[in-house]
């Protein structure tokens, strides 16, 4: 599979570049971590692991749109910014600050079911 070209129109661009991102998360974490459960497990405690999973992915979500995750004192915050960028031929064409919108919590119900949008994220090999 290798990534489908973006949709033209501006909004749409935009969903489509946070569900990309969230297709990356979700084949990189949940696929990585659900590969070292063993195969011994019960059915039950997979279930059980498997959440914790998702509940983990979430709240890294959580911290990419602002809703928790810094420290501060009366004079310094220390935070984690996070962006999604898109870029054609090495020049970033779509830069999106998660910090700005709550897309990645709201997206995450989704893509926790394999809905990565209606503007395909990935396609074929030809």
């Amino acid at each position: 599979m290798i990534l489908a070209s973006p949709p033209e129109e501006d909004q749409k661009r935009e969903l489509w570049l946070q569900h990309a991102a969230g297709m990356i998360l979700f084949q990189n974490m949940k696929t990585h971590a659900i590969d070292g459960i063993s195969d011994n497990t019960s059915e039950e405690t997979r279930k059980k692991i498997i959440k914790g999973i998702d509940d983990s992915i979430y709240g890294l979500m959580m911290m990419m749109d602002g809703v928790c995750g810094t420290l501060e004192n009366e004079e310094y915050l220390v935070r984690i910014d996070s962006k999604i960028i898109l870029q054609k031929k090495g020049e970033t064409v779509l830069e999106i600050n998660t910090m700005d919108s709550d897309g990645m919590c709201m997206g995450f119900h989704g893509w926790k079911e394999n809905d990565f949008g209606e503007d395909p994220v990935i396609k074929k090999m030809e």
